[in-house]
């Protein structure tokens, strides 16, 4: 009786032991899942949608991998776990580039703001066309940075750049006819008289050359 009752203790030790190990896996299997299945929503966002959440996804990322990947030693079929850990990893750096090169993109100012950003200092001049920071006591400076650009990159500008000078140029034109009225000094005046004469016989013959040559390099 006793050596029987022994041997139900055992048993019942053993299958507890079984049961226990078999949660462990049960419970191991859900967490690789859970991490492919994350993955693969990481997968399906887009690219400028994910970057403007990165951090977030990005931290998520690491805790599940860690989580999935120490879960490994509970599975029966660890190889097959790894190979599905593996798979999402690759997935993972995938989206990672993407994202990567979406955030430099955003990062990285069009053509018409570096444009903008050389005429007239940097973020000055927006989408908006803002230009109420040009006062009487600053326009002066502003035509001659705006000028002296222009002239120094003469040479390097498509039309497409000339037409863009030419309307930022037309927009600080308006602004200057509200700065007048708004007490602009005759010797600044004057000065900005010279620098638009200069600019205009500039602005013409260049966008005249920039049209000849894209013309000329269309027809190769």
């Amino acid at each position: 009786m006793k050596s029987s009752s022994m041997f139900i203790a055992v048993a019942l030790v053993a299958l507890g032991f079984t049961s226990c190990k078999d949660e462990k896996a049960e419970k191991a299997e859900k967490t690789v899942n859970s991490f492919v299945v994350y993955t693969d929503s990481i997968e399906a966002v887009d690219a400028k949608e994910a970057s403007a959440n990165w951090e977030a996804i990005a931290s998520t990322y690491e805790t599940r991998m860690n989580e999935a990947e120490a879960s490994l030693q509970d599975l029966k079929d660890k190889q097959a776990a790894e190979e599905k850990i593996s798979a999402s990893k690759a997935k993972y750096e995938t989206v990672k580039a993407n994202v990567k090169t979406q955030m430099a993109a955003s990062m990285k100012p069009n053509p018409k703001q570096q444009l903008r950003n050389a005429l007239f200092g940097e973020g000055k001049i927006g989408d908006d066309m803002n230009f109420d920071w040009v006062n009487k006591d600053n326009i002066h400076d502003v035509y001659q940075q705006f000028v002296h650009t222009a002239e120094d990159n003469k040479d390097k500008y498509s039309r497409e750049d000339w037409d863009e000078v030419k309307l930022m140029y037309e927009a600080l034109d308006s602004r200057k006819n509200t700065v007048e009225k708004e007490g602009l000094s005759s010797k600044d005046n004057l000065k900005i008289a010279g620098l638009k004469i200069k600019f205009a016989a500039m602005a013409k013959v260049n966008r005249i050359g920039a049209k000849s040559d894209e013309m000329a390099e269309a027809k190769k």
